[in-house]
């Protein structure tokens, strides 16, 4: 009984050295676990900094490039010669305290008389400029709300200045309103600078219209001044509602703390250090009321300093929904149906620094009644703790947008690839595609021109990484030799299927896109000039992985010019009378406005040198219309895909080479050519006014006479 009695406790005593060992080891297992987390997601995020730090890198080469060709331009050397000689002018002194000729010129000219000089050089370009200026001149007594870093902008501010005469046609305005919606502006803050908080807050109370709620959560601000604050502003108003969190939860809790307290049949976004302009509110009604039915209203806004200079105003859009898919151009003053944005959970944590943009992607998946006000109802404060002060005050954001792009697209079917753009100014999308076996038609209209025939054929077939396609080559009426021992050698070669069409009759573009069509097998369509050349290979690819979503009808290309400038970047309907290209000349990598140049975009128009539409949509539109012979004939293709209820989007990151109308020669080459495009352009114009007068695709704000995006004045 001993020896058993001493084995059981031999027994005990092992299992009770043994326990310990069982739960250290357990604890170190739950440590292995947590740090192989870590290190999983340390990976990840150098993995998104290495991407965002080559996109850095590409461009500073953009910027080294546009220094050396700033510093070969002839303006640069002239100021460069003149600099020199001045240098060897002033330090032209004779020795032993003798000044030479020029010695005593320099002396006289850039010290005694540099004054001088200075006055009557201002005198003389004050009144060249006043002699050549179109426009009137103004004269305003105050500057303190209408400063901007652009003359086009100041006009346009002081356009909307708020006289008496036009606050009281606002104030008579609101009352003839058969709805006056209460709007909760929400607004989360932490730590904000108190001037610009109460700057903030002022530019709500000071609101035309007065049916608003301001519910504020403070996510726990540690500054003492700014609970004191909000204080004041709730104890005086009562429309202001606070909530202090207990703990610091970010961006997107605390705005939901402010939602929860929120009673108006809208939510107004707001941050905490900008401003409203004074009719905001009122416009969100007055659009209300007009579109009862709206779900989500966003306008036009633009950047202020701490100095009060406006800057950077972004004239958006109406709802484009692929424009959205490449950067958050909704931006702020965003107004939610505030049981719908509780309807979807709010604002989602893991996203912060782009909360509003995954909530805005959401949100348009579920919710369709959407509206734009094409008036800057917004400044967004820009400075040195802003986002809006620099693009990459908030870096962590540009990882958050990337994952809420990709979670978008793929709640909506679609695997991506989303990758930073140069400069940090929005982001590359690429869609894969879902059937790699569909045939491609790839329909080329041409006259003779067998040398650039060549170059467009066998740029497609020596660079395209998609393989299953035809090339349907539409002969109108060639007759050199060297053309048709080019068509003899294609239709001999196995490499892909060619096939040659031909035909006799008088050139008539529209016509002949109808007959390569006839020819057509694929389900995609691809439009080519025969003065194009493939430089991107994955060029059908990028155009599918757009035309496979049934919601768009025409993709388009960046097309550039042999010298890498833009030759087609999407085409606006009534710029320059009916219809013309955009940002054209500028060099390839933009960015041109907000980055448009590559960003993807919603266009009412593409042209026909280069894109793709599924055959099904093709049809569906009747084609091309051969009224419109030469010109025009892709505008009114486009608008009446358009009109079907099919979007147009242009993507950037497919390129490709135009040398532009080779075979037809210039439009208005003769006086019979003019005649023929004033009776096109003249078709165009009385069959769709709509869009002449107001392409949805671009802001009412812009000019139509310059092709940049530049402010109306």
């Amino acid at each position: 009984m001993k020896k058993g009695s001493e084995i059981v406790v031999k027994d005990k005593t092992e299992i009770g050295k043994n326990l310990p060992v069982k739960k250290e080891m357990n604890g170190k297992g739950h440590q292995l676990e947590e740090l192989h987390t870590q290190l999983t997601k340390s990976k990840t995020e150098i993995r998104d900094l290495n991407t965002q730090l080559a996109a850095a890198m590409r461009s500073i080469d953009i910027l080294i490039k546009c220094v050396a060709e700033l510093e070969k331009s002839k303006y640069f050397r002239l100021k460069k010669l003149i600099g020199h000689y001045l240098k060897r002018l002033r330090s032209n002194f004779k020795t032993g305290g003798k000044k030479g000729f020029f010695s005593v010129l320099i002396n006289y000219f850039f010290k005694r008389g540099a004054r001088v000089g200075r006055v009557v050089l201002a005198k003389i370009l004050k009144h060249a400029y006043l002699f050549v200026e179109p426009r009137k001149v103004l004269i305003i007594e105050d500057f303190s709300a209408i400063l901007a870093t652009t003359a086009e902008y100041t006009h346009y501010l002081t356009r909307k200045k708020f006289t008496d005469i036009r606050i009281e046609l606002i104030k008579r305005d609101i009352k003839t309103f058969t709805k006056n919606p209460l709007l909760s502006v929400v607004m989360p803050v932490y730590n904000p600078p108190i001037t610009f908080l109460k700057l903030a807050l002022d530019s709500v109370v000071e609101q035309f219209y007065e049916n608003w709620e301001l519910c504020i959560a403070d996510d726990c601000s540690t500054d003492i001044e700014v609970r004191k604050t909000l204080e004041k502003y709730s104890s005086k108003y009562k429309n202001i509602k606070v909530v202090y969190r207990t703990e610091n939860g970010h961006i997107s809790k605390a705005t939901n703390s402010a939602i929860d307290l929120a009673t108006g049949e809208y939510c107004v976004m707001m941050d905490q250090d900008d401003l409203l302009r004074e009719d905001c509110l009122f416009e969100i009604a007055k659009l209300v009321n007009h579109r009862p039915d709206a779900e989500f209203i966003y306008s036009d806004e633009d950047k202020i300093d701490e100095n009060k200079i406006h800057s950077e105003p972004h004239f958006k859009p109406d709802w484009s929904p692929e424009s959205l898919l490449s950067r958050n151009y909704f931006g702020h003053v965003c107004a939610f149906k505030t049981s719908a944005i509780r309807a979807i959970g709010g604002y989602r944590e893991g996203y912060e620094g782009s909360q509003d943009y995954d909530l805005a992607l959401r949100f348009t998946e579920k919710y369709k009644k959407i509206y734009h006000i094409p008036e800057v109802l917004y400044h967004w404060r820009s400075h040195s703790q802003s986002a809006a002060f620099h693009e990459t005050a908030k870096p962590y954001a540009y990882r958050a947008a990337q994952k809420a792009i990709t979670e978008a697209l793929k709640r909506r079917g679609y695997e991506s690839k989303i990758d930073f753009l140069d400069g940090f100014r929005g982001y590359k999308v690429w869609i894969e595609l879902k059937d790699h076996k569909q045939l491609v038609s790839i329909i080329i209209p041409t006259k003779n021109k067998h040398e650039y025939v060549k170059r467009c054929i066998d740029s497609i077939v020596n660079k395209s990484t998609y393989k299953n396609y035809e090339i349907i080559l539409v002969d109108n009426n060639s007759d050199e030799k060297e053309f048709f021992d080019l068509m003899d050698e294609y239709k001999k070669q196995d490499k892909f299927t060619f096939k040659y069409v031909r035909e006799i009759s008088p050139f008539n573009f529209s016509f002949l896109i109808n007959k390569g069509r006839k020819a057509a097998k694929g389900k995609y369509l691809v439009l080519m000039n025969n003065d194009t050349e493939v430089i991107t290979p994955e060029w059908m690819e990028g155009l599918m992985g757009q035309v496979q979503r049934p919601e768009i009808g025409v993709a388009g290309c960046k097309l550039l010019y042999e010298n890498d400038t833009i030759q087609h970047a999407g085409v606006v309907v009534g710029l320059g009378g009916v219809a013309a290209h955009v940002f054209m000349t500028v060099d390839r990598d933009g960015p041109g406005y907000f980055n448009y140049i590559n960003l993807l975009n919603n266009y009412s128009a593409l042209t026909a040198a280069c894109f793709m539409v599924r055959a099904d949509v093709y049809d569906k539109v009747n084609g091309f219309d051969e009224k419109f012979v030469v010109e025009y004939n892709d505008v009114d293709f486009c608008l009446k895909v358009v009109e079907a209820g099919y979007r147009n989007v242009y993507v950037p990151h497919v390129e490709i080479y135009h040398f532009e109308s080779i075979s037809r020669g210039h439009p208005l080459a003769n006086q019979k050519s003019i005649k023929r495009h004033e009776k096109e352009m003249n078709m165009l114009a009385k069959k769709w006014t709509k869009y002449i007068e107001h392409d949805p695709c671009y802001n009412p704000n812009l000019t139509r006479g310059l092709d940049n995006f530049s402010v109306k004045i």
